[in-house]
């Protein structure tokens, strides 16, 4: 049996630029601060007082991660949480001064990494390159939950 071509595999391309941002990440952005928990800082930034699930929704983040990433950004004080008076049982999320700081801070960090990121393409590409990935990005969410489940061909 033949090797596969991995340069093929959507996966494998997705995996191997997974690993040069989160090396880009760790070196131009933040060690401390997860490319995940600058999403939901930034999802506060853009909607202050958003609730838990709401903010996942809004950063593609399962239940289990993003209260692990709340959990994680509240214990660094860099958001705080009000009980809803609308419904008691559900918290509503707020930067604080320092979240705010943070995201602030990184924000400049992420432009420039990005660019770096990106070198490889011009700015033609670069448009078409996200106009792609966010087609696929968007599809996918659908296999989350689908209505029917996905099958393979036969």
């Amino acid at each position: 049996m033949a090797a596969v071509d991995l340069t093929t595999h959507p996966g494998h391309l997705a995996r191997r630029l997974q690993q040069a941002h989160h090396l880009l990440w760790n070196t131009m952005v933040s060690e401390e601060t997860t490319s995940p928990q600058f999403a939901v800082l930034n999802a506060l930034v853009a909607e202050p007082g958003l609730d838990q699930r709401t903010v996942g929704e809004r950063v593609g983040l399962d239940r289990s991660t993003i209260a692990e990433v709340i959990s994680r950004l509240d214990r660094r004080g860099l958001l705080g949480k009000v009980r809803d008076p609308q419904d008691g049982r559900r918290f509503l999320l707020r930067l604080t001064d320092e979240g705010l700081r943070v995201h602030r801070r990184l924000s400049v960090r992420t432009a420039r990494m990005n660019q770096v990121f990106l070198a490889p393409l011009s700015a033609a590409e670069q448009a078409v390159f996200f106009d792609l990935v966010q087609r696929v990005a968007d599809a996918a969410e659908g296999l989350r939950n689908p209505s029917e489940p996905v099958r393979a061909s036969p």
